[in-house]
């Protein structure tokens, strides 16, 4: 009854696959943990052998939306690291070539055909969305039906043997047995690379979040009497500010001119660590009813400004305009949905999100000096959208041969493509298109689950022949795809590109599009410098890969 219940709706298959998927993909083994999409993968096999199936167009449509979504929130960091972060970046082209060399050589050794040789280069890259764009190019290849469906479930079988196994390895590789080979203790190089770029040893990561970005204290003038407020900030690198002052009952205007005498009473602001060090330096503390506390605004701004680009922290309080940038504090640097520790020494790139805190009024003027606000809204443009899928679409359409291979972009790459191109537009004029990240994030998540539960579906009875015909070969092959890059990147990166450590691991997990690897890798250092290197290789991978899908499977079908 339960089967024939199934066929009859497939949207129950669906939707129990996205529940049961996601439900066990949330466990965790130490670092590892599945996740949503693999788990759902996972569950749309087992049901596919009931013969439920879900339409073709809702699995196109679904996957259209999802690579869109990809490369709209991507298209800022992927154009700004071209060229300028090209240390990281070139660490992406190795992953890139070498996993493509991998393939390969498995297509001749094994004889593999090219849905499998495509779904061995998703699963070990970790990279689902691959899994469309080589399944599309296997839709015009002009082989019959049968066979078109034979060599797509081909894909989603080696993607869910490879993956598990892929996902096990980058995980260790990167926090566990890198570090051995370099002879490094992770740990404490992580907090040797955060105070060198500015932040606090005494406080750990978890800490640092904790605790306010921006405090005020009010202060009785004692040694510093005598100096103007202005020299008073540039002594502690602009990272207080004084915000008011009173003197023999009346405010005073603040300017930077202005003298402090000894008795004043005064509102001092800023970051913490810097109102610790001159507390003792200004005067005694006190308690005044006077002084409330200062009526902080946090503002998230998207950097679009040219010349901020590619400085520190550091160097862009540095080379403001003291009455512009004064009061103005960066509390937060968010980059692909990742927060970057926002230390004195972390370079800044253009589509960067910066939380700004400070008074309001000093906020409201930080924030048109750097870019725009980024305003909390829900609404969606569907003009946008829909015109950016269209031409997505279109030109999924080119395509050609090179080489004697048949080469097709499809649906898939128009759209990643087209999504890049959108994103990087909205990101220079942010009046033009609005697709929020919660609902970009849903068209993720929602798009790319419920295209991989159709092909789950469609792949269920012939996943078993696979697994039976290839044995344990898939899985060696798959870890050899992981081992493999990431020895050849460890290698370049730390004998030629000189990167540091954590950063270097880091941006390994990122050139496999591994979340679990960073995360693990955050949780042995204790802080998050392994997350400035990520970024740039996870924005750069996340679109090359997916573009190798039906690369990939033009080499294999003409070799394999």
């Amino acid at each position: 009854m339960i089967v024939e219940l199934l066929r009859s709706q497939p949207e129950i298959a669906l939707f129990a696959s996205l529940a049961l998927g996601y439900f066990i993909g949330s466990f965790k083994i130490g670092p590892i943990q599945l996740g949503g999409v693999c788990g759902t993968l996972i569950v749309a096999l087992l049901l596919g052998q009931t013969g439920a199936r879900l339409a073709p167009d809702l699995k196109n449509i679904a996957f259209a939306l999802f690579i869109f979504a990809l490369g709209f929130t991507g298209g800022p960091q992927f154009f700004a690291n071209i060229g300028r972060g090209w240390r990281y970046g070139l660490l992406s082209i190795v992953e890139i070539v070498s996993v493509l060399v991998l393939v390969m050589i498995a297509v001749f050794a094994l004889r593999l055909d090219a849905g499998t040789a495509a779904g061995l280069l998703a699963g070990a890259a970790t990279e689902s969305a691959v899994i469309g764009t080589a399944s599309e190019a296997i839709s015009k290849l002009g082989f019959a039906d049968a066979e078109t469906a034979r060599l797509q479930a081909n894909i989603v079988t080696a993607y869910s043997v490879s993956y598990l196994f892929g996902l096990i390895t980058i995980v260790l590789f990167t926090s566990q047995f890198a570090p051995l080979l370099l002879r490094v203790n992770l740990r404490e190089d992580a907090q040797r690379v955060w105070r060198k770029l500015g932040g606090d040893g005494a406080l750990d990561e978890g800490q640092r979040m904790g605790a306010p970005a921006l405090v005020s204290r009010a202060f009785r003038i004692g040694p510093a009497a005598g100096q103007t407020i202005g020299a008073l900030e540039q002594r502690y690198g602009c990272n207080l500010t004084v915000e008011q002052v009173e003197r023999n009952g009346a405010s005073l205007p603040l300017e930077p001119n202005l003298l402090l005498a000894d008795g004043d009473f005064a509102l001092v602001a800023g970051r913490r660590e810097a109102l610790v060090t001159a507390a003792a330096a200004l005067g005694t503390e006190i308690a005044d009813e006077r002084f409330g506390a200062l009526a902080v605004e946090r503002v998230d701004v998207v950097l679009t400004r040219r010349e901020a680009d590619g400085l520190t922290v550091a160097q862009l309080r540095e080379r403001a305009d003291p009455a512009q940038g004064r009061g103005v504090y960066i509390a937060a640097v968010t980059r692909l949905e990742t927060r970057v520790p926002a230390l004195p020494g972390t370079e800044l790139n253009r589509g960067d999100v910066l939380t700004l805190v400070g008074a309001k009024a000093d906020v409201a003027r930080g924030a048109r000096q750097l870019g725009y606000v980024l305003a909390a809204t829900q609404k969606t443009d569907f003009v946008y959208l829909g015109l950016g899928v269209l031409l997505g679409m279109a030109i999924g359409h080119l395509g050609g041969r090179i080489g004697g291979v048949s080469v097709a972009l499809g649906t898939g790459g128009g759209c990643l493509l087209s999504g890049l191109l959108f994103g990087w537009i909205r990101s220079r004029y942010p009046l033009v298109g609005s697709l929020p990240s919660a609902a970009a994030q849903i068209l993720k998540d929602f798009g790319l689950a419920t295209f991989i539960a159709a092909v789950g579906l469609s792949a269920g009875p012939d996943a078993i022949k696979l697994v039976r015909e290839y044995g344990v070969a898939l899985p060696f092959v798959g870890i050899l795809m992981v081992l493999v890059p990431g020895l050849l990147s460890l290698w370049i990166g730390r004998m030629f590109l000189k990167l540091e450590t954590p950063m270097l691991l880091g941006a390994i997990a990122g050139q496999q599009c591994s979340t679990p690897a960073i995360s693990a890798l955050v949780g042995v250092t204790g802080n998050s410098t392994p997350v400035i290197g990520y970024t740039i290789t996870y924005a750069l991978s996340n679109i090359l890969l997916p573009l190798m899908g039906p690369v990939v499977v033009g080499l294999a079908g003409k070799f394999g």
